[in-house]
């Protein structure tokens, strides 16, 4: 039965936190800390398109990006109606479709030098990453896009991930407790030189 004239529409389910970012950002360690820290489910697409079809470098190889970003897609549509943290690979905000499902949401761009990439790179089967040439290509033309879809940014250069994490949960369960958070950009990028902390995840 419809709703009655004038009721209000359901509220609708939205992530608690959506991470993007390069490969070798540290976008999938980043989410199991923040999964812990928020209590809440991390769905990491790129694990979804590999239990469903199998190894990413293997998609690539035998059905070619356009097939992957397909069922990256897929996996992204259904990732963003959940209450979770959603960890986005690498080149899934290319698709316009998910653009425009990202507006609105709590956004985190995860950041990293090109010293720290080479070294998380370094025997990295990412098929997308080519080494450090490579990736600042990929970087340097995606970067403006990353930059308009996110609501907040953490560079994760040099910083333990722990760290990044805590103000990462901070910052999501203040903006939750605030509407009027929701509204608005913050942008929140640190460069320290605290002690690296190498992560050797993360996908094209």
């Amino acid at each position: 039965m419809p709703a009655p004239s004038g009721a209000a529409e359901p509220a609708r389910t939205t992530p608690a936190v959506v991470l993007i970012g390069p490969p070798a950002a540290g976008k999938s360690r980043l989410g199991r800390r923040l999964s812990r820290l928020l209590d809440l489910p991390l769905i990491d697409t790129d694990r979804l398109v590999v239990e469903a079809h199998g190894p990413i470098p293997q998609i690539f190889a035998e059905h070619g990006e356009p097939v992957f970003r397909a069922w990256e897609r897929k996996a992204v549509a259904a990732a963003l109606e959940q209450r979770a943290v959603v960890s986005l690979g690498g080149g899934a905000v290319l698709d316009p479709a998910t653009q425009q499902q990202l507006a609105g949401l709590p956004v985190v761009l995860l950041t990293l030098s090109a010293e720290a990439a080479a070294a998380r790179l370094d025997g990295s089967s990412r098929p997308l990453a080519g080494g450090v040439e490579a990736w600042t290509a990929l970087v340097a033309a995606r970067t403006p896009l990353y930059e308009r879809l996110a609501t907040a940014s953490w560079d994760t250069s040099r910083r333990p991930l722990d760290r990044i994490a805590q103000e990462i949960a901070d910052w999501a369960t203040a903006r939750d407790a605030d509407p009027a958070a929701a509204r608005t950009t913050t942008r929140i990028t640190d460069r320290s030189s605290d002690p690296a902390v190498e992560p050797r995840e993360d996908s094209p």
